[in-house]
């Protein structure tokens, strides 16, 4: 690649900063990023008060590249954002009134295998008792019936929200430009007779460029043809506001993760007071059209305080399971994390195969955070075929799925756990966008 050329990433998450970041020190010129916010983007998946770190994994690939991330997270660049704490990993049996996934014990199981052949050390955890041994301020009965678990204290969580605006900083100190609100909301890419990009359309202008890299996370399938290799799926989040005792006194706990039910929570956020939960699961999907699901796409200042019946229902259950005495206060606010999630959990590094000068950077599928301080490292060497063909063939455009109908399809990597993924009821978009818009207008007020 001519490091003159005129290169646009579009999104301005991790994927997009840590592209841009990376391009910058390879000593590429001129590297321009679009969205539609100011990094952290508000309703971004990349920001958040909590991200889990973690290289447990049962994909040995992925584990051995979280590791490599896990490890730059402690250096100087990332280490004001990162608190390093156990990992609890936990399987359940299901019962009719809280289904489970099945795959759960495979996942959990291929998971310690692969940390064992990485020689890193995990500890099994075999029942509720031996769980509370270890970790006595969970309080609750845990994942039972059918209790199984392990932990691993290399990992730990990051601010979302201060790292990316970290390496937003670390990007315009290398010379990356940023072009944001109605300028920076992309809308159409303008074609040449030959199928290439010639340049975006925004809101308010256009931008010209010779590649363009797309790291749109949730609103990708709204943006480019995707051909049924992605979808936007809504997770829900709590937040539970806690007392100054009570957040000293948590201060300690592990982050707990349900593979079975897909539950799960981190240590208090000591900023703000909140104890942050949140659901793994397969999501609820927003119809913008008979084949695409996404998020709303207008600029907003922060999440709507809306989730679905299920969903808190969902929340306060596991809520209950870790914390009995927590559960009856209820959650202060809650939200929808867009994930951007592929058939297999992998993620897409490829160009566009009807489009040679785009190149998809997407397919986060709710674990691609953690990868940070690598992930423009991995995504560039994608972008300029320098990695092994195990990698560019793992992350290849996957167009095997175009004629196939969705729900066939994306099954994930097994980690994912809880009830099956639905649409959005009529009037839970309606109630979605009314939270939405007084959200936005509480913002503008203060």
């Amino acid at each position: 690649m001519e490091k003159d050329q005129r290169i646009v990433i579009i999104g301005a998450g991790a994927f997009g900063l840590g592209t841009a970041l990376r391009l910058k020190e390879e000593g590429y010129k001129s590297v321009t990023v679009l969205d539609r916010s100011v990094p952290p983007v508000p309703d971004g998946s990349s920001n958040d008060i909590s991200r889990i770190i973690r290289f447990d994994y049962g994909d040995p690939i992925y584990a051995d590249i979280a590791k490599e991330a896990f490890d730059l997270w402690k250096t100087p660049d990332y280490k004001e954002a990162f608190h390093q704490a156990p990992c609890m990993w936990v399987c359940q049996d299901g019962t009719p009134e809280q289904p489970v996934q099945p795959r759960a014990q495979e996942y959990s199981a291929k998971t310690k295998r692969v940390l064992t052949e990485m020689g890193q050390e995990w500890v099994p955890v075999n029942s509720v008792e031996e769980a509370k041994q270890h970790f006595p301020k969970l309080t609750g009965r845990l994942a039972t019936p059918g209790f199984d678990g392990f932990y691993n204290t290399a990992a730990g969580w990051a601010d979302a929200g201060l790292a990316c605006a970290r390496v937003m900083s670390r990007c315009a100190s290398a010379g990356v430009s940023f072009i944001t609100g109605p300028n920076g909301q992309v809308e159409e890419f303008e074609k040449r007779p030959d199928g290439s990009i010639k340049s975006v359309r925004t809101k308010s202008g256009r931008v010209e460029g010779d590649h363009f890299i797309v790291a749109t996370g949730a609103w990708t399938a709204s943006l480019i043809p995707s051909w049924n290799s992605m979808l936007a799926a809504g997770q829900v989040v709590g937040y539970l506001r806690l007392t100054p005792e009570e957040v000293a006194e948590l201060r300690d706990i592990p982050i707990y993760f349900n593979f079975s039910t897909g539950f799960f929570a981190f240590p208090p956020h000591e900023p703000t007071g909140y104890l942050k939960v949140a659901c793994h699961g397969f999501g609820y999907t927003r119809a913008e059209s008979a084949v695409t699901s996404a998020p709303p796409s207008s600029a907003v200042a922060s999440r709507a305080n809306y989730i679905p019946p299920d969903g808190l229902k969902r929340l306060t259950s596991g809520l209950m399971d870790l914390f009995p005495q927590l559960a009856p206060r209820g959650f202060e606010k809650v939200g929808l994390c867009w994930y951007n999630d592929t058939p297999t959990g992998d993620f897409i590094f490829d160009y566009h195969p009807e489009h040679k000068n785009m190149f998809i950077a997407t397919g986060g599928s709710g674990h691609g955070f953690k990868f940070l301080p690598v992930i423009g490292k991995y995504i560039v060497g994608s972008w300029q075929r320098k990695l092994s063909e195990e990698l560019l063939s793992k992350w290849k455009f996957p167009t095997q799925f175009r004629e196939r109908f969705q729900g066939e399809v994306f099954k994930g990597d097994g980690s994912r756990g809880g009830p099956e993924r639905r649409e959005l009821t009529e009037h839970e978009v309606d109630t979605f966008d009314t939270a939405l818009k007084a959200a936005s207008s509480r913002e503008s007020k203060i």
